[in-house]
């Protein structure tokens, strides 16, 4: 035992003299002698120009840009930092894919659905009718072929993407008068976005896509019947309820949308190692703060719209069901005429089954229980 102690006694020693030889190096390091410093505090200085596709007045919208920029700020030491800029400011908001394709800003944040109108493609990284809710369109990104096969389309621009963010299901809009059937559709003019509007056409729908900013004026001059935007929060801010009191669910074409973080080709590559692992952290990391922002503000937002007049109302179940009839419908002769949608909407649709399978059985059963009790 003495044996032992004594050789245990010296590899103390030992260990103590090398942990002090680190530590003076590390005392060196800290003022400028000898060694460099770690790498990421040695990086140059960075300035990027973001902008969003949201107006600042969305808080919950632009909000994960200013977290993003923070994050790199404070993991770089100041080093790299971003300035966040809102639709209009720089570029108009449905101007971003051509300003960060052209490195006329480094980066912006947008929902790429909003983009449709150059490739349908674009929709499947926001929102697509009757698609994956926000966990199942995450799982796809991060763990099934989501994110890769986004970001082979997106070199096409210039552009590589870092989903930054989620709104979970949204609401299906705000109606002048009430949906009792699909002949109530006729002939409506409604503001949407992405391929949802595609649908709604042939449910008879006169849609239009309207900028955040432009949707109340546009509302209450009567330029369109109804609008749809993302739930309760967002909605709330808008003033919506005010000038069409109709509240309907589920917005069938948004079970989630995410956003993303677009960033030019060019101005990622000449990032160092350190600092493009830096963008990847802070915008998966504003990813899931977006979507918790929005579950966790919701449920009062929709209580403080009920007391101000809104009137709840579920769509009507042929509405539903041509819906799903006219998604499928449009999906096939899409993928029969674009082989970039077809290559990723059939990974995309392989997904959707079986994560459906296994959530019929877990989450919807636990939530079918769960809403069904007094809480």
């Amino acid at each position: 035992m003495k044996k032992d102690t004594k050789a245990t006694s010296q590899q103390r020693r030992s260990f103590l003299k090398s942990a002090g030889a680190g530590l003076a190096a590390g005392v060196g390091i800290a003022a400028g002698v000898g060694a460099a410093a770690p790498a990421v505090h040695a990086q140059q200085t960075i300035r990027w120009r973001l902008t969003s596709s949201f107006p600042k007045s969305l808080d919950a919208l632009v909000g994960p840009s200013e977290l993003f920029a923070r994050m790199v700020s404070a993991m770089t030491g100041g080093k790299f930092t971003i300035t966040v800029h809102p639709a209009g400011e720089l570029v108009p908001a449905f101007g971003l894919v051509d300003a960060v394709q052209n490195g006329t800003v480094e980066c912006g944040h947008t929902a790429p659905y909003y983009f449709f109108g150059k490739d349908d493609t674009f929709a499947l990284g926001t929102a697509i009718p009757f698609g994956l809710n926000s966990r199942q369109l995450t799982a796809w990104m991060f763990e099934g072929n989501g994110l890769k096969l986004m970001r082979e389309f997106l070199k096409g621009y210039n552009i590589i993407n870092f989903p930054m963010g989620n709104t979970g299901a949204q609401m299906g809009g705000w109606y002048r008068k009430e949906i009792k059937s699909l002949a109530d559709l006729k002939g409506l003019k409604m503001r949407t976005a992405g391929i949802a509007g595609k649908v709604q056409e042939r449910l008879g729908v006169v849609t239009q896509s309207l900028p955040a900013g432009e949707i109340y004026t546009a509302l209450e001059k009567g330029t369109i019947d109804a609008v749809e935007f993302v739930g309760p929060y967002d909605d709330y801010k808008l003033g919506i309820y005010k000038v069409a009191p109709n509240y309907y669910y589920p917005g069938w074409w948004e079970g989630s949308a995410q956003t993303d973080l677009y960033v030019n080709i060019k101005a990622y590559e000449a990032l160092s190692a350190e600092y493009k692992a830096i963008v990847e952290a802070a915008s998966a990391y504003a990813h899931v703060v977006m979507l918790a922002n929005y579950d966790a503000k919701n449920p009062t937002a929709l209580k403080q719209l009920v007391a101000g007049g809104a009137r709840l109302r579920r769509f009507p179940k042929d509405v539903m069901e041509a819906a799903y009839r006219e998604a499928n419908a449009l999906y096939a002769e899409l993928s029969a005429k674009n082989p970039r949608w077809k290559n990723i909407y059939y990974d995309y649709i392989k997904f959707r089954a079986e994560a459906y399978m296994w959530f019929r059985f877990a989450e919807a059963g636990f939530d079918d229980f769960m809403q069904a009790q007094k809480l």
